[in-house]
């Protein structure tokens, strides 16, 4: 049996690449999660204990993990808990160990922008000649409810425009990232 757990920490080390029997991808790495609390009488934030979790990712959410995250990004994360007791000569002890079901960057910290995976190609996917439909969409780039739906051959007009985003700088100014045209507006 597997508890359902969700953890907020930091990627301990670099991401290593490790493939199934079948020869699906997997992403391992270690996480860090620590809690601070403010000490009153001291007046300043203190480090509490920090617990280290084996994390495993599996398939196609592997294979992005791979490509996303770096040592030290702070992440927050949802899978299932395994404890794991294991013996050496000289030690013993218990490992924490998670399969993640769902992972992504704590935007508490910085700023993540999302791009779409491509998909492989498969017999019943439009070929690049053929037109794609595509929704209207407002200025900003989102879709219009209830809009009909147009074909876009020639990949002018508003589905070749790169989406601009506002966002706010740590100073409290605002600033334009530009994100590549097939990222989703959110």
């Amino acid at each position: 049996m597997s508890d359902h757990i969700t953890l907020v920490g930091n990627i301990v080390g670099d991401l290593e690449q490790r493939t199934t029997r079948g020869g699906g991808p997997v992403a391992a790495f270690r996480l860090a999660v620590g809690e601070r609390k403010f000490d009153r009488e001291k007046g300043e934030w203190v480090d509490g204990h920090t617990n280290f979790y084996a994390i495993s990712v599996f398939g196609d959410l592997g294979a992005n993990a791979l490509r996303s995250f770096r040592k030290g990004e702070r992440v927050i994360l949802s899978g299932r808990l395994r404890l794991r007791e294991w013996e050496t000569e000289s030690k013993r002890g218990v490992s924490a160990d998670v399969v993640a079901d769902a992972i992504g960057h704590d935007l508490r910290w910085g700023v993540s922008v999302f791009h779409r995976a491509a998909k492989p190609q498969t017999a019943t996917s439009p070929s690049p000649a053929e037109p794609t439909p595509r929704a209207e969409t407002d200025g900003d780039g989102w879709s219009l409810p209830g809009a009909s739906l147009e074909t876009d051959a020639g990949g002018s007009g508003e589905g070749a425009e790169r989406a601009r985003a506002e966002v706010v700088v740590a100073a409290g100014e605002t600033g334009r990232v530009e994100t590549p045209a097939d990222a989703t507006p959110f």
